[in-house]
């Protein structure tokens, strides 16, 4: 979208009371954008987007999907940072709704620092009364079914948001349609994923001997911590294991363990972020908040320029991720729980988990993901890991894109030549698909009940 364009659009923007239970919002002339806050506890106030697809259909018998993106999303949205349309945005194939989720991130604030989330358990509570104030007063979202996607730490809200909302459906508290979580590269297992790393990076010619030495001690540190309940001690020595990662592999990126960190925009631009941060080493999954993939326009620039003047109802004294490390304090208690016992708990309610990892990604890694999926109690791990896998294509491109396999509930995607960030790559593909040997019939990336949806291209 050029500068005189978008111009014109801020020209017919307004304010309009949308939500009935005193918070406001506000939106485009057109309904296709809407957006506001609500304050999910006094003083707590969460922000969200909405983008209604252009090629949202009313058919009561194949009903519009809408995505809720807990964790950024990169590459999805309907423009790029130079405010220019994206071809490839998952607008295409459903409405997306966008959460600044917990509350200190992106624009979501609080009044007060005790305010900031500092259990897993408090952020989804916080997202679900988000929920009830979005979805119970519109019929139209009601009949939507919901899929709740999220990357990397997202993804373990994203599974308790799945089971608090399930729970207040079930109470009649909350009218909404949950069909599916989508979980990618998640930090769902800390211990699995850094005893991971030091193997993987030897195999990829990384680290040394003396580098690995290094690692696995820390590593064994971490599991007694976690054992012994001591997460605020594990979530520094996992510092302490990063930094010796940094210094024997000599600054290898975290998120795509191809490339060095100084190659990777998603890695050099964490340092304004994580200065703020009284550790020694922010997080890197909270630190991305800044970070722009593919050498785009300055995010910060970005969201606390033009769009904060697009929005009109953001306060003066906010500032898009000015409390973000604040928030990554606030649940250094939390950082290294695993989260695998609820993934169970929603295979056994049903829910359709979906989980999808970068074959390049060191922090979340895929190696690390089997051994927490494998860690399962679901009924059918054991049916579902002596599965084979179908390849994966990419419309009429030649090569192998990935592989994926799936039983009833439970759905795994790899995604080859990708690092953290999958939907990033996914973003620039077209319609992924999976050719089984015996049916012969595309099977795509997310399904809505009998159907088939493509998320990008």
């Amino acid at each position: 979208m050029g500068r005189y364009h978008f111009a014109l659009f801020l020209l017919f923007m307004f304010l309009i009371p949308l939500i009935s239970n005193g918070a406001m919002a506000a939106g485009t002339v057109d309904g296709s954008e809407q957006w506001g806050y609500v304050e999910v506890r006094p003083k707590a106030h969460m922000f969200w987007w909405y983008y209604k697809s252009p090629q949202r259909t009313q058919d009561p018998n194949n009903p519009w999907p809408i995505i809720l993106w807990l964790q950024g999303g990169p590459e999805v949205g309907p423009l790029d940072t130079f405010l220019k349309p994206r071809n490839s945005t998952w607008l295409q194939k459903a409405d997306l709704l966008f959460v600044d989720n917990p509350v200190g991130t992106g624009y979501s604030f609080v009044e007060d620092d005790s305010l900031f989330a500092k259990t897993d358990e408090e952020a989804p509570a916080d997202l679900v009364t988000l929920l009830i104030s979005l979805f119970n007063s519109d019929e139209v979202l009601q009949k939507s079914p919901l899929y709740v996607v999220a990357e990397s730490y997202g993804g373990k809200w994203a599974v308790l948001l799945g089971l608090s909302a399930l729970k207040a459906i079930e109470a009649e508290t909350l009218k909404l349609n949950l069909k599916g979580i989508v979980l990618g590269d998640t930090w769902l297992s800390p211990e699995d994923f850094v005893f991971s790393w030091a193997p993987l990076l030897k195999d990829v010619s990384r680290l040394d001997n003396k580098g690995v030495e290094k690692a696995k001690n820390l590593t064994q540190n971490i599991k007694q911590q976690i054992d012994q309940g001591e997460y605020e001690a594990a979530t520094n020595s996992y510092f302490e294991l990063e930094e010796v990662i940094d210094a024997y592999s000599n600054s290898l990126d975290f998120y795509n363990f191809l490339l060095d960190s100084a190659l990777d925009p998603l890695s050099t631009t964490t340092v304004e972020l994580s200065q703020k941060v009284k550790s020694k080493r922010n997080s890197r999954y909270l630190a991305s908040l800044r970070s722009v993939p593919g050498g785009e326009a300055d995010l910060n620039t970005l969201m606390n320029g033009v769009l904060k003047e697009k929005l009109k109802i953001i306060p003066e004294d906010v500032q898009w991720g000015g409390q973000a490390g604040s928030v990554f304090m606030a649940h250094a208690e939390e950082f290294m729980k695993p989260r695998i016992n609820e993934v169970d708990e929603l295979l056994a309610k049903g829910v359709n988990v979906t989980i999808y990892s970068g074959q390049a990604d060191l922090i979340c890694s895929t190696k690390g993901t089997e051994a927490w999926v494998a860690k399962l109690k679901w009924e059918g791990i054991q049916t579902f890991l002596s599965l084979n896998r179908s390849p994966l294509y990419c419309g009429g491109e030649k090569g192998t894109k990935g592989f994926t396999k799936s039983l009833r509930n439970l759905h795994f995607y790899w995604i080859l030549n990708a690092g953290h960030y999958v939907d990033e790559l996914l973003a620039k593909g077209v319609n992924v698909t999976n050719y089984s040997g015996q049916a012969g019939r595309p099977t795509d990336f997310f399904k809505h009940e009998q159907k088939s949806i493509v998320l990008w291209g």
